[in-house]
């Protein structure tokens, strides 16, 4: 009795630090594994103090749970008023080889424990989110490097080769027929070039030309209309020069469609050509870069570490000759169209431009007009069903004589009467 006295006493003195013990072992009961951690819920009546019906239920299930042998002083029990950080946990290990099992006590979590027990898994989740997301961003970053990489080492072998080939000491594939088309054609735009600036020189001298004329015959008209005494010759160079900026204009327009045609071909169709003409060139410089990379290692001795670099060489040498049949088969098809596309173009506008020049510097306006016409010009210009200007010009002067000697003998008539 007096043991069971002084053990009551011990427990309420205690009884402040054992309600701590119980909300605080809650949540380190909950994170501890059942079978090694369980503690034991104490009840207490409403004025504090300890049921003795659950005492002796807690001393034997306590007992229980401890290995054979093991007294309960050996017991490890941690409360409030002692320095450990998990507080109000009764720890006791079962042994390992007892047969009997400890029976799991009753655990009765509070709200924070459960709150703060979800706060640490939600933060568990966030923690190791960015590490899947880290792998997605990380994928592109190295392709790019990876690409990076590559276009470094074809630059450099390029570069190699194209030093190499200027300072005569590597070895280049030359397809000796189509380098020849290759030089006609840049040849031949060059001369095109020439033909296009003169062409725009005459032309631009021709406006000024046609724009003189107009101004001419005003000042001719004019005039016609301002000196009696010279009326008539003032009247026929204003007509002259009149007719004269019309059919330049006509001129003017043949031209210009000339310029605008070869300027199409040689700027658009000659260039296009010269452009795949281009990737041609850059696909067989790297095409004899791999060439000779294969060839420096086939010369090298062959071993387990040569040998995977040999395959490797080998693939991409294929791959880059591949490449390069192919530019080298569009380059053919290009300058062969370019060539038919060419003499077709060049055979109408030189057609053009020679009939224009001639029907304007023989005069003959209706054989301009029709070679307009022919290659669709339109242009605004009258007396397109006269024969010629000068024929037209010959007969005003006609009609302005016979009107004239009209005025002269009626003249002659008012004085005799």
């Amino acid at each position: 009795m007096s043991e069971r006295s002084n053990e009551s006493t011990t427990l309420d003195e205690s009884h402040p630090a054992a309600e701590e013990v119980q909300s605080d072992s809650e949540e380190g009961a909950m994170a501890q594994e059942s079978p090694r951690n369980s503690a034991a819920e104490i009840p207490v009546t409403s004025n504090g103090q300890l049921e003795d019906s659950h005492e002796h239920s807690f001393n034997r299930d306590l007992k229980r749970s401890l290995p054979v042998g093991l007294g309960l002083s050996e017991t490890k029990i941690t409360s409030h008023g002692f320095d450990s950080t998990k507080e109000g946990v009764v720890e006791a290990g079962p042994f390992p080889g007892s047969s009997a099992s400890p029976k799991s006590s009753v655990i009765s979590p509070s709200s924070a424990a459960a709150s703060r027990l979800a706060g640490q898994g939600g933060r568990a989740q966030q923690k190791s989110g960015p590490v899947v997301l880290a792998d997605e961003v990380k994928n592109p970053a190295m392709e790019k490097l990876e690409l990076v990489r590559k276009w470094s080492l074809n630059t450099y072998k390029c570069t190699r080769q194209i030093i190499s080939e200027k300072l005569g000491r590597g070895s280049r594939t030359v397809d000796l027929e189509l380098e020849a088309q290759i030089d006609i054609l840049r040849d031949n735009k060059k001369k095109y070039e020439n033909i296009l600036r003169l062409a725009q020189t005459l032309s631009t001298q021709l406006f000024q030309m046609v724009h003189t004329q107009r101004q001419l015959g005003d000042a001719f008209a004019d005039l016609s209309l301002k000196s009696l005494e010279l009326h008539e010759e003032f009247g026929y160079n204003a007509d002259t020069q009149k007719l004269l900026a019309k059919n330049g204009e006509t001129l003017l327009g043949a031209i210009n469609f000339f310029i605008a045609s070869v300027t199409t071909l040689v700027n658009k169709t000659i260039e296009d050509t010269l452009l795949t003409v281009k990737q041609y060139e850059s696909a067989r410089i790297e095409y004899d870069a791999y060439r000779t990379d294969l060839e420096e290692l086939n010369l090298g001795p062959r071993d387990a570490n040569t040998l995977p670099k040999i395959e490797q060489s080998q693939q991409l040498f294929q791959v880059h000759k591949e490449k390069y049949d192919k530019m080298r088969n569009d380059v053919s098809i290009k300058l062969k169209f370019l060539e038919e596309n060419k003499v077709k173009v060049l055979h109408n506008q030189l057609v053009l431009f020679h009939n224009a020049i001639a029907a304007y510097f023989a005069g003959n306006q209706k054989q301009l007009e029709q070679t307009l016409k022919q290659f669709h010009i339109k242009l605004k210009t009258p007396g397109a069903d006269a024969p010629s200007w000068l024929e037209e010009q010959v007969t005003g002067v006609r009609r302005e004589l016979e009107v004239v000697e009209m005025a002269q003998s009626r003249l002659v008539l008012l004085l005799a009467d």
